[in-house]
């Protein structure tokens, strides 16, 4: 866990977002940031696309790099390498 530097104006779009959703605005950053990584990752996938691979990142232990990294499918996607 660490500090993230943010500006004011972006502090106050977590918190009007945050509030409209329910959510508190430190989960509203990570959401945006999870979103955000997932669209890097993945940018042939919508909106809906990224939110199942967040619930399937959820049921099987959450997110991470390496679950990031699977395609759609849940399968990891072959690297530049060849290397897993």
């Amino acid at each position: 866990m660490g500090i993230v530097k943010i500006s004011g104006q972006m502090h106050e779009n977590l918190r009007v977002a945050g509030n409209a959703l329910g959510r508190s605005i430190n989960a509203q950053a990570e959401h945006w940031m999870r979103v955000g990584m997932l669209t890097e990752m993945h940018p042939g996938l919508d909106h809906r696309q990224i939110c199942q691979l967040l619930v399937r990142a959820e049921l099987t232990g959450g997110l991470d790099i390496a679950t990031a990294l699977a395609g759609p499918t849940g399968k990891p996607r072959p690297s530049s390498t060849g290397k897993r």
